[in-house]
């Protein structure tokens, strides 16, 4: 908001939006984790909040830097080499789920989780 880049409306979730996303990833199917992976929970993270709209104004912004912040959090951001595992390419897969068909969802994880297992394997 400083530079003016963003409103007040900029990130402020909508009646628990996230709160609820967030919640599902605790959820199981058949006994089985319904998102067992941090690839999987990362990919449908970025694409749950680009395309549920949780946030009043922001959400491309806000699931691009939840997306980063989640890899980081759970000690997937960076290769063993030190390399970012998500460039300025991988974050425009934020703007390809935006503009994505909804009936594109399990194609669009699969994209994600791709990327996303492709970079560890390549350290």
């Amino acid at each position: 908001m400083g530079r003016r880049e963003a409103t007040e409306l900029f990130a402020r979730d909508r009646h628990d939006g996230l709160a609820a996303l967030l919640g599902n990833f605790d959820q199981s199917a058949f006994g089985e984790p319904a998102y067992p992976s941090i690839e999987s929970k990362a990919a449908h993270l970025l694409y749950f909040v680009t395309k549920n709209h949780p946030f009043a104004d922001g959400n491309k912004r806000s699931a691009a830097f939840l997306f980063v912040d989640f890899l980081h959090r759970n000690g997937r951001l960076l290769s063993a080499t030190g390399e970012p595992v998500i460039n300025d390419v991988g974050l425009a897969l934020t703007l390809l789920v935006a503009e994505s068909d909804p009936t594109n969802k399990e194609t669009m994880i699969r994209l994600i989780m791709n990327m996303l297992a492709s970079e560890s394997s390549s350290t």
